[in-house]
């Protein structure tokens, strides 16, 4: 894949551009597969509730994830900080995890749908077997979205972490190329924001 780069149009309007080749195209486009079948079952999952249904009010799931990428992908979203002033009076222990549990149930479908969306915009926007990738600012932003959830979700099958950027030891092969593409990704990541970040500068 090469660097992206900005090119404006005649009216002005600002687009992100990039190629990719054509195992590229077909790397991506099966990782988002996956990704957007993970988030379908977790959401097909979700417990009835006949409320719900009469208030037209969306809830999802109440427990966690138990599945260790969708854990990393949909975390709690009550998290305290153990040494923010006021830690020992904040909820903890079953509390915590009722307030989790409320918190999970109204906001996961919604966070699913805005993670498939930009998912979906990744598959929508790829060339058909190679060629150039042209992306408006609300497409890259999904981009960015998307190809940091792939990471997340890669990284934590091949237990990386900060202090093993690329994982636990291994002679294997397959586990290499793993994680060669986990810092493909990341690159592209990093090299789609920072264009980003100086076409705001601008």
């Amino acid at each position: 894949m090469r660097n992206w780069q900005v090119k404006r149009g005649v009216r002005g309007d600002v687009r992100f551009v990039s190629k990719m080749d054509p195992e590229e195209v077909g790397l991506v486009r099966s990782l988002v597969g996956s990704l957007v079948e993970l988030f379908d079952e977790r959401e097909d999952s979700a417990p009835h509730d006949d409320l719900a249904e009469l208030t037209g009010l969306r809830t999802g799931h109440a427990e966690p994830p138990q599945e260790t990428v969708l854990q990393r992908l949909l975390p709690d979203f009550y998290r305290p900080d153990a040494n923010a002033p006021g830690a020992s009076e904040a909820p903890s222990g079953e509390l915590a995890r009722d307030l989790n549990g409320a918190l999970r149930s109204l906001n996961e479908p919604e966070v699913i749908d805005a993670k498939r969306d930009a998912a979906q915009t990744v598959l929508a926007t790829l060339p058909e077997r190679a060629g150039t990738v042209t992306l408006t600012e609300s497409e890259a932003q999904d981009w960015l979205t998307c190809i940091n959830d792939l990471r997340l979700a890669l990284g934590t099958l091949l237990g990386i972490t900060a202090d093993l950027p690329d994982g636990p030891s291994s002679e294997d092969p397959a586990r290499a190329g793993h994680v060669d593409v986990y810092h493909w990704l990341s690159a592209m990541l990093d090299v789609l924001v920072s264009v980003m970040l100086d076409r705001e500068a601008e």
